[in-house]
């Protein structure tokens, strides 16, 4: 199996190399027709490069094994990029709407808008190709800021269909008033994906736990085992495309230990065959005369504030 670092950076640089080859091709044929829906769609690919760069930072860091001071590795770093492209989706979106509501002001038709839409034409094809390969890619290797590059430019794609008719409707009719329409619309739909993305980043970022089906499957896994008498207390969350999870299991009071430890690791080769890169603790109790934690008495404990005790004295 291909080494998923290597895959996830060189996907990384596809989203480069065709950002940068949209942002010169749209701003000089842009600024050329004189078109503000043509311009505000090169400063949004100039958004998009700048997230692919991001992005391929964030692949490369979060690569970079266990420190003295990141034990978890460096996950996060793929969900902060995530959360940094986003702003900047929302920022690009509003600077449109301003440039947009003063073209109103003085609307006029631009000029060879057959450049316009040819340049356009190349952009969906290309942005189709790449936003495929890295959302395929992105799935393949749980990364969050693949995926929310991919999710970017397939977004782009709508924006782009959406210029292109406004430039053939306007070669058509001369309608002046259709180019700052044309932008707004683009910046509504940049908005929306930006907004999605914070919300998505800020998520993982505050450790939310993993989709219930997720959850669903890992408890599966459990109760398939024949030695587990029960479990609870599941607790999951990402870190970039690492998953984690602790959860206390019951066994039998009378089983050996090393059994017990043996059971645990088949548990966790199990769950890393079915989901892949996995952080497993597990906890393990006797079924019999245990009081069962909750997650509820897990935080509670842990923020107990009960002076320390000194077992010597």
């Amino acid at each position: 199996m291909e080494d998923f670092g290597k895959l996830k950076k060189r996907t990384a640089w596809l989203s480069i190399f065709s950002n940068t080859t949209l942002v010169i091709l749209k701003l000089i044929v842009g600024l050329y027709v004189g078109a503000v829906s043509l311009i505000s769609e090169a400063l949004h690919s100039g958004t998009d490069l700048i997230a692919a760069l991001i992005a391929f930072w964030a692949v490369h860091k979060s690569e970079l094994p266990p420190d003295k001071e990141h034990d978890y590795g460096h996950g996060k770093y793929e969900n902060l990029s995530a959360a940094v492209e986003a702003l900047l989706i929302v920022g690009a979106a509003i600077g449109i709407v301003y440039e947009a509501v003063d073209k109103f002001h003085r609307a006029e038709t631009p000029e060879f808008l057959e450049y316009g839409i040819a340049i356009m034409v190349v952009a969906i094809v290309i942005n189709f190709i790449v936003s495929r390969r890295l959302i395929r890619v992105a799935k393949l290797t749980g990364s969050q800021a693949l995926e929310a590059d991919g999710l970017h430019l397939s977004a782009d794609i709508w924006t782009s269909v959406g210029v292109l008719t406004g430039l053939v409707l306007m070669q058509l009719t001369g309608w002046a008033w259709l180019d700052p329409v044309i932008a707004i619309f683009v910046a509504g739909i940049i908005f929306r994906a930006g907004w999605r993305m914070i919300v998505e980043s800020a998520a993982e970022l505050t450790d939310a736990s993993l989709a219930p089906e997720e959850e669903a499957a890992i408890g599966a896994i459990f109760d398939h085992v024949s030695e587990v008498r029960g479990w609870h207390c599941l607790r999951t969350r990402k870190s970039g495309s690492y998953k984690l999870l602790d959860v206390h299991i019951l066994f039998d009071g009378n089983m050996h230990l090393s059994r017990v430890h043996a059971v645990c690791d088949e548990i966790e080769q199990a769950i890393r065959a079915q989901f892949g890169t996995f952080d497993v603790l597990i906890h393990a109790e006797p079924v019999d005369g245990h009081t069962q934690d909750t997650k509820k008495s897990v935080y509670e404990d842990a923020h107990d504030t009960h002076p320390l005790v000194d077992p010597y004295k």
